[in-house]
């Protein structure tokens, strides 16, 4: 009998005091071995240990409540935490904000494409990705708290004249991987999975760091039931199998093959017509400020000149773009993907941000942010906590808690064209629209167009010598940015200039020689 083969129990007896242990997963349980995480938490608060982790993963991972990172939010199991994204856990937040452990950040592409070259055994990640931003030491290195080191994970070189971010390497002790099966020889499969992310990255980093790679999966295999084609991860890299039956493709989704892209023929047809039916129905809700900027976002989409061009939706507003597209029915004049790694299909949103249904091609999320990360991405949908006079945008820390950028960092520096949407104020705003125009009946508490941001998480000096074209679109106005800083060059219909827009910023932008009005369709609700 293979010995791979264990409890989950047992195999989280082999993770040790000050193990540094690398996660995978994303928001709603997508490739989490959440088996395997409660496994750590229950030892821990049987015996004390392991104690003083430090846990790295590249994207968020949780529920908000208990799932998740929240298994290892426990002072005292953890030390310091390298997160791309923190939100799904307010529990690891709060030991953050309390000085427990040291907490930091790390762009989701680059912390991929970091477990390739760990496991490769090259000197770190050399990229310009994060150059400019909270992730560059000189602006902090990634630091989300008081006990975290600037110097800890990254610094600034010059090659071949210009300045790139080495980010540095560090073993992998254990790495904590999910897939669908394994068979006998201790061979694993994704075939049943909703994404790839950075499993095979991770257990390459944990194998070559001489390390263990402990992963869950959801049936057990015979000699010889999979193909060679189908081994992700080859026996030789795996020390520990556990089993889960009870594996599901969500924490709230039993499994379902339109989400591992598995439907093909008439089933996928079927599928297909469906979901656009659900897609269809979701564009009827409630007309509201999220669906205006939607209306305006979408021209932008077409306006690359790129005859079919390859975008990527963030969370929030982006949504609602991405949502128009497919009840418009012109996916096909676009290649949509997302930074997990996934091609076409349905897209998901709120926790099931990152699953697609029906997918065209799902790829490793290491290669996926390479090509990002080399100009292959045209245009962007991403949203903001706040921007500044600069054009610097904050999506990483906001209100003192440590948010995190995801794959925000990797896709808002490469994309050609970057499109930013969100609501100009928050707290308390109370607005009107659907008859032709918006009008601001209460304005908001919180502003978001500020002098300064907190956290600088895309850099508007970065873009400029990117030559980006970066767009800030509002419900109320529509901003860009230029050598001079941000203008403003679009006003809603209903929307008074000084009253709703320059009264609200805590900065005077630049206002174009002349300001145009956006179309009153993008404000009739229909």
């Amino acid at each position: 009998m293979n010995d791979k083969f264990m409890s989950a129990a047992r195999a989280a007896e082999l993770i040790r005091d000050g193990d540094t242990v690398g996660l995978m997963g994303g928001g709603g349980g997508l490739m989490e071995a959440t088996h395997l995480f409660e496994a750590v938490q229950a030892r821990f608060l049987a015996s004390g240990a392991p104690r003083n982790l430090t846990m790295v993963h590249a994207l968020g991972i949780g529920d908000k409540k208990t799932k998740g990172m929240n298994c290892f939010a426990h002072e005292g199991l953890v030390r310091r935490v390298i997160g791309g994204h923190w939100v799904w856990s307010p529990a690891m937040q709060q030991l953050a904000v309390n000085e427990k452990i040291e907490a930091y950040i790390l762009p989701g592409g680059v912390s991929s494409q970091l477990m390739r070259e760990i496991g490769a055994g090259r000197p770190g990640l050399f990229t310009h990705v994060g150059l400019g931003t909270v992730c560059d030491p000189r602006l902090g290195g990634g630091c989300m708290n008081a006990s975290a080191r600037p110097d800890l994970l990254a610094e600034v070189v010059t090659m071949d004249g210009r300045e790139v971010l080495r980010y540095k390497p560090f073993p992998i002790h254990v790495a904590l991987v999910r897939a669908s099966s394994a068979d006998e020889d201790g061979n694993i499969s994704f075939e049943h999975e909703a994404a790839n992310l950075d499993a095979q990255s991770l257990a390459l980093a944990a194998r070559n760091s001489g390390g263990l790679v402990l992963v869950q999966v959801a049936e057990r295999l015979p000699k010889g039931a999979l193909k060679a084609r189908e081994v992700r991860i080859p026996s030789a890299w795996v020390d520990a199998i556990v089993v889960d039956p009870e594996q599901r493709t969500s924490y709230d989704i039993p499994f379902d093959p339109a989400f591992s892209g598995e439907l093909t023929g008439a089933a996928r047809a079927a599928s297909e017509a469906a979901d656009h039916a659900a897609e269809l129905a979701a564009a009827q809700e409630a007309f509201g400020e999220r669906q205006a900027i939607a209306r305006r976002a979408a021209v932008e989409l077409f306006n690359t000149g790129k005859p079919r061009p390859v975008v990527n939706y963030g969370v929030g507003v982006p949504d609602a773009v991405a949502k128009l597209i497919a009840a418009r029915n012109e996916q096909h004049r676009l290649y949509q993907t997302i930074e997990h790694g996934t091609y076409g299909g349905t897209l998901m949103d709120g926790v099931l941000f990152g699953y697609a249904r029906n997918a065209t091609a799902m790829l490793d999320a290491a290669t996926q942010f390479d090509f990002y990360a080399g100009g292959g991405l045209d245009i962007a949908f991403l949203g903001f906590g706040e921007f500044d006079a600069e054009g610097s945008v904050n999506v990483s820390k906001l209100g003192g808690l440590t948010v995190g950028p995801g794959g925000f960092i990797d896709i808002a520096q490469n994309a050609r064209k970057v499109v930013f949407c969100g609501t100009l104020a928050a707290k308390g705003v109370k607005l009107a629209t659907g008859d032709g125009q918006m009008r601001v009946l209460q304005q908001g508490g919180v502003r978001k167009l500020v002098k300064k941001v907190e956290q600088i998480t895309f850099s508007g000096p970065q873009g400029l010598v990117r030559q980006q074209e970066v767009l800030y679109l509002t419900e109320r106005a529509s901003f860009r940015l230029t050598p001079e800083g941000v203008e403003l060059f679009e006003l809603a219909p209903g929307i008074d200039l000084q009253r709703d827009v320059l009264d609200q910023m805590d900065f005077a932008p630049r206002l174009a020689p002349e300001i145009g009005l956006m179309s009153a369709e993008f404000f009739t609700a229909a």
